[in-house]
């Protein structure tokens, strides 16, 4: 029963109740949200839209960049990767290695975002270069530039890796160029999930304003 009544699983703060007066009639509505209410995490414009109506409106409007990231440890950031990736609009996101990923982190975000698999770095790699698009690979290693000084291409692949150790040196030789956060306290590194909002963030400033 309460299921029913509540359609939408992620309960968001800012949902809705069933629709007030005379209902919408755009094949973009869901008629199960209009009857029973939206609680998804969703922005306010895309209340009671259906998912395919959601995914086909970001697909007019998403940016050129990729966003990728190494899994082979069933890393738990991946999903809050996903998630910063939908709010960003990224392209796509592909993950190399394990297929299988911790989705909780993405609170419902990669239905609505495009999710590449890789089976390993080679076939990412090959993909890249089929599509022509730059790899620029996020790390702290000998070598890197400060992102505060790099020019994003605007089609590229932003490539991550595992918390903790970092991107693998196939991956890091597979990049165009590497890029690192600056940081001034005393930690080594920043959660990967928060230096890849970082990046897609200043990818945004870069050429979207």
């Amino acid at each position: 029963m309460t299921e029913q009544l509540n359609p939408t699983p992620e309960l968001s703060t800012h949902g809705v109740g069933p629709w007030q007066g005379d209902l919408p009639e755009e094949s973009i509505y869901d008629p199960e949200l209009l009857e029973h209410g939206d609680t998804r995490n969703v922005i306010d414009r895309y209340r009671y839209w259906s998912m395919a109506a959601i995914v086909a409106d970001l697909d007019e409007k998403r940016h050129p960049f990729h966003v990728a990231i190494e899994n082979w440890q069933h890393d738990m950031n991946i999903g809050s990767i996903v998630r910063s990736a939908n709010a960003f609009a990224a392209d796509t996101v592909h993950i190399i290695g394990r297929k299988r990923w911790n989705k909780r982190g993405a609170m419902v975000t990669d239905r609505y975002q495009h999710v590449l698999h890789h089976p390993d770095v080679a076939a990412f790699v090959a993909w890249a270069t089929g599509e022509r698009l730059p790899i620029i690979a996020v790390d702290n290693v000998p070598g890197s530039v400060i992102i505060e000084t790099f020019r994003f291409p605007e089609r590229c692949v932003l490539l991550f890796g595992q918390e903790g150790p970092g991107l693998s040196e196939e991956a890091i030789d597979a990049a165009e160029a590497v890029v690192e956060i600056s940081q001034f306290g005393s930690t080594r590194s920043i959660n990967a999930s928060a230096a890849a909002a970082v990046t897609m963030h200043d990818w945004v400033l870069q050429h979207r304003f």
